[in-house]
């Protein structure tokens, strides 16, 4: 089964063709990042005209890759929710206009599904059941996740998702948008040993985070620090970035190993944006080396928002389910309401 997967959900147009039989065979992402950092962040009105750009030529990309044609096709997957409304419309449209046409099924897949499942399309993969880390700009949740669709909620922020609140600290710090990912490059360089900052609920009861007072805890750091006449210099500036990189850190990876022994389990698979950060994944490597558990994460270009997930997502839900009829886009939609498969 040949599966075209379509992202349009936010600021990334994504498309991808899955095949079950021999993986991911084409891959093709466009991001506007460079337009949207004019206006310090995502203007939604830009995202949803971009998307109608972009999506129809990435998918003749994918297809010349891949040597297949629209009549190879069996079916086709697209991200109905959540995200922006108008973005999400965009990749609905094509993908139920492509698939009426050529009289094969469409299946609306959930965006933190695929994020979810996406380690599933690194070698090697990880075997039901696992904890999951899924850790983005607009959500940071730990899951015991026993199969597709079976997915219980361990714990989760109960503000800021760890990625926004680097975006938030980075446009704090003057850096410009998107900044979370040059703050995690200047962090690398910083003085560990200069600055440290709170660790919000690191040693909470439960397994909910918290990261807007660490936020604003950089900010008092900032105004301390001039009010000291210390300049904020490239060496000061890196080293705040360390320290609240390293704060956030500290928290992941300490609320997931608390997780995995709450659930007995000894596999933690990491998705979403921040898994890229490369010193959480050092910390969580170093802990699964000292307390004997595995962990996976997803190929680095599909941790951000891909196709490839959706594709995959897609095809594991055809496989095992008729896909459901209709013509909807969900820009709320809670994960617990998937069926499980």
């Amino acid at each position: 089964m040949l599966v075209l997967g379509i992202e349009s959900s936010c600021d990334e147009t994504g498309v991808a063709l899955y095949d079950t039989d021999a993986g991911l065979v084409a891959h093709h992402l466009h991001t506007q990042m460079a337009m949207h950092a004019e206006y310090g962040g995502v203007v939604p009105e830009l995202a949803s005209r971009d998307h109608i750009r972009r999506v129809v030529p990435l998918a003749r990309a994918c297809l010349a890759d891949a040597g297949r044609s629209l009549a190879d096709l069996s079916a086709i997957a697209f991200t109905e929710g959540p995200g922006l409304g108008g973005a999400l419309l965009v990749g609905a449209s094509v993908a139920n206009s492509l698939a009426f046409g050529l009289g094969i099924p469409v299946i609306g897949v959930h965006h933190l599904e695929g994020h979810l499942l996406s380690p599933l399309l690194a070698t090697p993969r990880p075997a039901f059941p696992f904890v999951a880390l899924l850790v983005s700009g607009g959500h940071t949740q730990l899951m015991a996740v026993r199969g597709i669709g079976d997915y219980e909620i361990l714990g989760e922020t109960l503000d800021d998702a760890a990625g926004e609140a680097f975006d938030k600290t980075a446009k704090l710090l003057g850096l410009d948008y998107p900044g979370g990912p040059t703050l995690s490059r200047l962090a690398m360089r910083g003085d560990p040993a200069r600055f440290t900052l709170p660790r919000p609920m690191l040693n909470s009861p439960d397994l909910d985070m918290s990261f807007s007072g660490l936020k604003t805890a950089v900010l008092t750091l900032v105004k301390s620090l001039e009010a000291d006449g210390q300049p904020m210099d490239d060496a000061t500036r890196d080293a705040v970035c360390r320290a609240f990189q390293e704060a956030i850190v500290d928290v992941l990876v300490k609320k997931s190993l608390k997780a995995l022994k709450q659930t007995g389990m000894k596999r933690l698979v990491v998705a979403g944006g921040v898994g890229a950060n490369l010193q959480l994944r050092a910390a969580l490597d170093d802990a699964a080396k000292r307390r004997r558990f595995e962990v996976f994460y997803p190929p680095i270009a599909l941790c951000t928002d891909n196709g490839a997930m959706i594709a995959f997502a897609g095809a594991m839900r055809l496989a095992h389910a008729r896909a459901p009829g209709g013509y909807t886009v969900k820009p709320r939609w809670d994960l617990s309401s998937l069926p499980a498969l």
